[in-house]
């Protein structure tokens, strides 16, 4: 699947010149990516651009030049693609899709003009909003959701409330700009509000709750009339128009006219692009923040904070346990060694870098010898850290090898997750019949695939899959709106038309490492304090 070659029998260049193709387009946390997909939903060419959030004013934030910007490298990218591999150019597609990093805030007026820098989903400062509302509609609204965005400014008393006529995501508003249409897929809408399930709609109570908690308090129109209308995947989302095709594509090649699918979140694209849209199955996505999402049978026993429930693309409840912290810090300590290994002389790219420190984890003590990590580059409100700050200690009979760093640098990126996950399996009984894993976390075979299935004591399958990531599971779902037969379900058309012929790995637990752990998370827990310390004093 991941390849950028269609199967055997698929006349690639004349797909594309016939505009059979999908174009699924994914802004993440640091890194922007476009894939095209084929008739059989295969990729056939891809293009990326990279970028990072900014700390500014003490908010992580992107601004909208840079999102244009990037759309339209990334775009660049990806048509050069398409002519280096099949000799044709890139002037229309079969359908399109957009995804970007869930929940956030982007507030506008009636004319469309941006009223406050773009507030992303690591900014942890609307504790005071989370909770208020988490108590008045009993359900647990987390921090970096938009309606505690929202909420957090009327307690502020901000200047823009009171100009506020809409407000979206960072997918959605891209989609609104490509194609005139303010709304979002039920994915990215349930990261934005809680949705009632039987509807496929915004909870009708719970807006009515908010809207006489706000009331004479700043804002000029009801919450409905602010959010974006909710669609389920299949749903025509709008077309492409001109203006939206120039802002993807200045070159002028791109013709408008494509069927674009509802908006989602990289949540919902990563739940598609791993066939975990059916009940009982999941998912654990590892990047710049690392989230899990579970597909469940039924409603909850009770509200629990350190879980978030949202929906798949199709409207189905999801159990979804999120960390704001991921990959990073492993990332800055591979760049740290790669930087020792240029000094010494000795060139490595750092693919071989990665590959070298990840295996070398496995020969580290299980439960971490003694040694401690922290990853917490922003806050974390399962742990109820409120900023960032990484940590590495050990106690001084501990041996610090390579072996156990790199063990431990690995289980602080699933720790956090391990937390949030010992409430579904433990406190709620949750049953899971099939776990995939993907993210740049796993790319190093047969390492954090083990250490993940330890942490949570499940089988994890990965394979090729999902590893062309979100923008290949957009891309999915614009094939979904283009091709699904009347009545066809997403999991069906998933699991009979994509992934039919698809390859998995699957590792079971090992036990000594399931024990070791445990025994980690014992001194994790306990060393929770020395985390809080650290932010308080420094």
């Amino acid at each position: 699947m991941s390849d950028t070659d269609a199967r055997p029998g698929v006349d690639v260049r004349e797909a594309i010149e016939q505009g059979r193709t999908a174009l699924g387009i994914e802004l993440g946390s640091t890194r922007i990516k476009a894939v095209l997909t084929g008739p059989d939903h295969a990729a056939i060419a891809v293009g990326s651009h990279d970028w990072e959030n900014e700390f500014v004013d003490r908010t992580w934030t992107y601004s909208l030049e840079a999102v244009w910007a990037g759309l339209q490298d990334c775009f660049a990218a990806l048509a050069a693609d398409v002519k280096a591999k099949h000799g044709v150019e890139l002037g229309t597609v079969g359908a399109l899709g957009v995804s970007a990093m869930m929940h956030g805030y982007l507030a506008f007026d009636a004319e469309g003009e941006l009223l406050t820098p773009f507030r992303t989903w690591r900014n942890t400062n609307t504790g005071e909003a989370s909770e208020q509302l988490s108590e008045l509609f009993g359900f647990n609204i987390p921090h970096r959701w938009s309606i505690a965005h929202l909420y957090q400014a009327v307690l502020n008393g901000e200047e823009h409330i009171g100009r506020l006529a809409h407000l979206t995501t960072l997918a959605g508003y891209v989609h609104w700009k490509l194609t005139g249409r303010q709304v979002l897929g039920v994915g990215d809408a349930s990261g934005v509000f809680p949705i009632d399930i039987a509807t496929g709609g915004y909870d009708a109570s719970m807006l009515a709750k908010f809207d006489g908690l706000v009331d004479g308090r700043g804002l000029t129109a009801s919450l409905a009339e602010l959010l974006p209308e909710v669609l389920p995947a299949g749903a025509q989302g709008g077309t492409l128009t001109e203006e939206g095709a120039r802002l993807l594509d200045p070159s002028g090649s791109l013709r408008a006219g494509a069927p674009v699918c509802p908006p989602e979140g990289d949540a919902g694209t990563g739940m598609v692009a791993t066939n975990s849209v059916a009940r009982r199955t999941g998912n654990i996505s590892a990047g710049t923040s690392i989230f899990a999402m579970i597909v469940l049978d039924g409603e909850l026993s009770r509200v629990h904070p350190e879980i978030d429930l949202v929906t798949t693309p199709a409207g189905d409840l999801v159990a979804m346990v999120h960390c704001n912290n991921g990959a990073s810090e492993l990332n800055a300590w591979a760049g740290l060694f790669a930087e020792f290994t240029t000094a010494l002389g000795v060139s490595a790219d750092s693919g071989a870098v990665f590959e070298t420190l990840f295996r070398a984890a496995l020969s580290g003590a299980p439960d971490g010898g003694g040694l401690m990590a922290f990853n917490n580059l922003s806050g974390e409100p399962i742990t109820k850290l409120h900023e960032g700050r990484p940590l590495f200690f050990r106690t001084p009979g501990s041996e610090l090898s390579l072996a156990g760093f790199m063990r431990v640098q690995l289980y602080a990126a699933l720790a956090t997750l391990r937390i949030g996950m010992d409430v579904l399996q433990k406190s709620e009984s949750v049953q899971l019949d099939r776990m995939f894993a993907h993210g740049g976390l796993f790319k190093t075979e047969g390492v954090a695939q083990n250490l993940l299935a330890a942490a949570i004591d499940t089988p994890v399958s990965v394979g090729d899959l999902a590893s062309e990531g979100g923008a290949w599971g957009i891309a999915v779902l614009a094939g979904f709106l283009r091709d699904r037969r009347p009545d066809q379900s997403l999991d069906d058309f998933l699991t009979t038309v994509v992934f039919a012929d698809a390859a998995v790995s699957t590792v079971a637990p090992v036990a000594e490492d399931v024990a070791g752990f445990d025994a980690y998370m014992e001194r994790y827990v306990a060393a929770l304090p020395v985390q809080q310390a650290a932010v308080d004093h420094s």
